[in-house]
């Protein structure tokens, strides 16, 4: 389906490749820094990739300097990563200047007094990442399938009709394989876009509420009833409202039997109102099934804890338990979309069915939120056999890519009724799990010198370091090691300033937030309403509006590459398009340089690269959420 549609959206505009502009050479959290947090800028003197022929040498003493003023407040000398080292992962030598005794608040610099070379401007504030909440935040709110958006909700240009409920659109959504019958029509409207392209997948929806739910579980009083969607001042917090949202589109995927249809395909178009294609829909499975049936649960458990919330939540209760029992009933029930094979080429873009291993920690997951929220023992006993089966917490928690189990098992390693032996032992597995290398001894052994190590750099990679920094929160709110408390919220801290700016592009990896303040921040990405070429949504720096503010881009990618087709003939327009050069970056770059301001469809793909996800979103609003105030 993307290849298709993407085909279609580059006929009609030309390809126009964007210019990189190289990261300044003193990198700082361009939003800024809370007062009782590590602060280091980093000093960045480039060896390797496209900007490598700049080159900076630091001087012996630098300063933060108060903007308002221009009065030095704090100064003191660089110190060298690694003695001078040169990082493999960016291609950077660096330094740091470390600047955590600046407390007082206000907006500064860092310069280095001998160049006069200086950082984008930042603030330290107890109150700096509000702002940036509340555009992150509302990124569900943009995605919003079938809802109007309308001032002063959405901002100025980004008003649009709701989308989709045309004839054969989501409210009479029909069978994959029963194109233009009605007779298998079902009312789906309703949900978020997933990423860039406008199709819904119903584990990866169970993934966004059960993850948007920990972030309020996790520091509730953040979560405001004023985040400026057409909810607030209704007396819920707004991050519920939001949860409500997803929580309706599952409800319309649930059979009567209390299986879940796993996928809604639909069509695009910029503005999303102006999609006219049918909306197709993919059969139920297991793996949907076991998904929905934990975020109903959790729902059910948070949303009683608010009083005009106890009545759906009861509902959500037993659509909970309804679809525990048909995946009970049906363990290994399969629907691949996307697949030649299966028919149902077409159907959606990334494929949503799971492995037997997956599906098992899905199911612990699921046993767990089940049990929290009713207290059955049945629950507690099969969360312990399948915390068993699947090895308990590996390192691969620590990873961050199992980050939604390892906070599920903390939370029901503290829950009432579990017994005292599984709970200590899950501490004791997660706390093994945190010291290993990639873990504890990557913070000891300073192993990034942009303070965000991560294994490696694959597709989605700012996913990636937004879970890898909610491990070590999860590990304050867990309960593990409180004498290491402090070290690791800063080691969380220093994930957000990777996504904030600190990394080798010298970039926020966020869409058009200069109004909150950050001089560079991402000006396109890959997105079906935000299209290439598109007069005012394409680019900040090239068309009227650019892309809605605050959506997380996938980041850096050393496996970007054109389609396979430029290699063998796509055709026409796409043959024409493959003669262009590669752009540099992210081609042929350092890992952590792989990136490129760029949003062109098929042939060259930059969705690996600059496409957004709400995957990508809810993980980043874990970690942020944990530093507002």
């Amino acid at each position: 389906m993307r290849l298709i549609l993407s085909i279609i959206i580059c006929l009609s505009f030309a390809v126009t490749a964007r210019a990189t502009d190289p990261a300044p050479f003193i990198v700082v959290d361009q939003f800024g820094y809370v007062p009782n947090l590590e602060k280091r800028a980093v000093i960045r003197d480039p060896q390797i990739g496209f900007d490598a022929s700049r080159s900076f040498q630091p001087s012996g003493l630098y300063a933060v300097i108060d903007v308002r003023t221009g009065d030095p407040v704090y100064r003191g000398r660089p110190v060298a990563w690694k003695q001078g080292k040169v990082d493999e992962a960016s291609g950077d030598r660096v330094w740091w200047f470390d600047f955590s005794a600046l407390t007082t608040p206000g907006t500064y610099v860092v310069r280095d007094l001998d160049s006069r070379v200086e950082s984008d401007p930042f603030e330290i504030s107890r109150t700096v990442y509000r702002p940036v909440l509340r555009d992150a935040f509302k990124v569900f709110y943009y995605q919003r399938a079938g809802f109007e958006k309308r001032a002063p909700y959405a901002a100025q240009g980004y008003e649009d009709a709701a989308s989709h409920l045309g004839k054969g659109q989501d409210s009479q959504a029909q069978r994959y394989d029963s194109k233009g019958k009605m007779d298998a029509a079902r009312d789906l409207h309703g949900g978020w876009y997933d990423a860039g392209d406008y199709n819904q997948y119903t584990s990866w929806t169970a993934n966004y509420v059960s993850s948007l739910l920990a972030s309020y579980i996790q520091n509730p009083v953040v979560w405001t009833d004023d985040m400026g969607i057409p909810e607030s001042g209704n007396g819920i917090p707004d991050v519920l409202d939001e949860v409500k949202w997803g929580l309706d589109w599952l409800a319309r995927m649930q059979n009567t039997d209390g299986s879940m249809l796993s996928i809604l395909a639909r069509a695009e178009a910029s503005p999303p109102s102006q999609a006219k294609g049918p909306s197709l829909y993919g059969l139920e499975n297991t793996s949907a099934t076991i998904t929905a049936a934990g975020a109903f649960a959790m729902a059910a458990e948070i949303f009683r804890t608010q009083p005009r919330l106890i009545e759906i939540a009861d509902s959500y209760q037993a659509r909970s338990l309804r679809a525990w029992a048909w995946a009970d009933d049906n363990p290994s029930e399969m629907f691949y979309n996307n697949d030649d094979d299966q028919g149902t080429l077409g159907l959606g873009a990334g494929q949503q069915e799971v492995d037997a291993d997956r599906l098992d920690k899905k199911r612990l997951i699921a046993a767990a939120q089940i049990f929290a929220a009713t207290g059955e023992e049945r629950f507690c006993k099969t969360a312990e056999r399948l915390y068993r089966r699947v090895g308990g917490i590996k390192s691969d928690t620590a990873n961050g890519f199992e980050g939604d189990l390892g906070f599920t098992m903390l939370r029901f390693a503290a829950t009432q009724g579990v017994p005292k032996r599984l709970s200590q032992r899950i501490r004791q597995d997660y706390s093994s799990a945190m010291l290993e290398w990639n873990g504890w001894g990557a913070v000891n052994d300073d192993a990034d010198p942009y303070g965000a190590y991560v294994d490696g750099y694959w597709w989605g990679s700012n996913g990636t370091k937004a879970r890898r920094g909610a491990v070590f929160t999860q590990a304050v709110v867990g309960g593990i090691d409180p004498a290491s408390h402090g070290r690791a919220v800063n080691a969380a801290s220093h994930y957000l300033h990777y996504l904030h700016g600190v990394n080798p592009m010298g970039l926020v990896y966020l869409s058009n937030m200069k109004e909150a303040g950050a001089e560079r921040s991402v000006s396109t990405i890959y997105h079906a309403w935000f299209k290439d070429g598109s007069r005012d949504f394409d680019s900040t720096k090239t068309s009227r509006y650019g892309p809605a503010p605050g959506f997380l881009v996938g980041g850096p990618n050393p496996g970007y590459a054109r389609d396979e087709c430029c290699a063998k003939g796509c055709g026409g327009f796409g043959d024409k398009v493959c003669r262009r050069p590669d752009s540099v970056p992210p081609v042929g770059q350092p890992a952590a340089k792989s990136y490129g301001e760029f949003n062109d469809g098929w042939p060259l793909n930059s969705w690996s690269v600059t496409e957004n996800s709400l995957g990508y979103q809810a993980d980043y609003l874990r970690l942020l959420s944990k530093f507002v105030q």
